[in-house]
């Protein structure tokens, strides 16, 4: 067999499924891993701030969700998309150079119809709304409420309460999906 005949549409299919799934895994890890590095760098600030009497020191709670959770979305964005790549166009492509009738990659289709998945997909939306959202609000009010809330750290804070506003809005618009 030379060389050429050894490479076929199917295995080259087959060999692009494997390595958008290691894509997959590793975005999955990433991603999980953005939350306890979030949880962690705040309450972190949250200490320091608490501790030296500094509210302004609140303001970096802002920016830290916000470079974080735009990260954390992007890749959970990049997630569905390998998945709907997957069940749309790879697993059919394969279908049909096998001549298999049906699903070829039966998990990407059945893990989508567990009853309990849009249930799970509203905590999660909730989850990720407190998390890179509600906590840096909070901090933004605290601050706002504090007697060391001067004229540009208000103007900053109110510019990172925007930027959060579109985070939220991003976090929802993707959770439809």
């Amino acid at each position: 067999m030379t060389a050429a005949e050894d490479v076929t549409e199917s295995r080259l299919l087959l060999a692009e499924y494997d390595r958008i799934k290691e894509e997959q895994r590793a975005r999955i890890g990433f991603r999980d891993n953005l939350v306890y590095v979030t949880l962690a760098a705040s309450t972190g600030i949250l200490a320091v701030a608490v501790q030296s009497a500094q509210p302004r020191i609140l303001l970096a709670v802002p920016v830290i969700c916000l470079i974080l959770g735009w990260t954390y979305l992007i890749n959970d964005e990049k997630i569905s998309a390998i998945g709907c790549y997957i069940r749309e166009r790879l697993g059919p492509r394969l279908g049909e150079l096998a001549g298999v009738r049906g699903v070829v990659f039966g998990w990407e289709e059945h893990h989508r119809q567990d009853a309990g998945r849009l249930t799970r997909k509203r905590l999660q939306t909730a989850a990720d709304l407190l998390t890179y959202v509600g906590l840096p609000v909070v901090c933004v009010a605290a601050f706002l409420c504090s007697p060391a809330a001067q004229p540009v750290l208000v103007a900053v804070s109110l510019a990172e309460a925007a930027g959060l506003t579109v985070l939220g809005r991003q976090f929802l618009r993707y959770a439809e999906r």
